[in-house]
Order: structure tokens, then sequence, then C-alpha cells
């Protein structure tokens, strides 16, 4: 069993900047992929990051502004938000999978076994 906790969560203007963190606890040894999914009003949850200890990938809104990390020693994950849009608002998610990341499947949230409660992050224009 797994337990993820997100924090660094807060409310920023257009173009600032936020660092995520999500903090594992329990069999942190199972883990082997850490991503990022994010959910805003009237949106889908959609993928935004995922890390192993060998690769990272990225999806396509947030290439080049969002850099994500994997400690894999410590079970935990942290996300770098640069370059905020108001598109950015979301709920931000951290989840844990005990499987590498892949590139087929790395935004497939149907494919992480636990999640933690989210960290809300609002952009302004």
């Amino acid at each position: 069993q797994v337990e993820l906790a997100e924090a660094g969560g807060g409310s920023v203007q257009y173009g600032g900047s936020l660092t995520l963190s999500c903090a594992a606890s329990g069999r942190i040894s199972s883990i082997d992929c850490m991503a990022w999914f994010r959910k805003s009003l009237g949106k889908d949850r959609e993928a935004v990051a995922a890390a192993d200890p060998w690769s990272s990938y990225y999806a396509e809104p947030v290439r080049g502004r969002f850099f994500v990390s994997f400690d894999r020693d410590t079970g935990s994950s942290t996300l770098q938000l640069n370059g905020l849009k108001p598109d950015d608002t979301a709920m931000y998610f951290c989840a844990a999978r005990g499987r590498y990341c892949y590139p087929e499947d790395y935004d497939n949230s149907a494919k992480y076994d636990d999640w933690g409660p989210g960290t809300q992050v609002a952009v302004s224009a």
C-alpha cells in the first residue's frame, strides 16, 4: 500500500512559477513511475508529466515549461511549473505505479495504482 500527498499549490500571476511536490509513504520501494495529472472545471482529467529513474514524459501543452523529477530512493516527485498561464489552473494530482513509465501509456490514468488528494493551482491573467 502506498499513500501519496501533494504540496506546493497556490495562486500566481501569469508567467509565474510554482513547485509542486509529492511524497509517498508506505511501500515506496514498489514505485517505479510517478506521474502528474490535472483536472480543471469543465475538462476531463489530463496527464501532465511522468518520470521514472531513466525517462520523463510531458504532455504537449506543458512541454518546455514544466519539469518533472522522480527520486526512487525517497519515493518523491517534484513538478516545476514555469511560465504559468490561466489555462494551467487546475487541481494537480500525483499518481504512482509499480511499473516503469512508457510513452504509450504514461498518460493513461487507469494504469496508475495510487493517487494523492491533489493540490490546487490558480493562475490569474
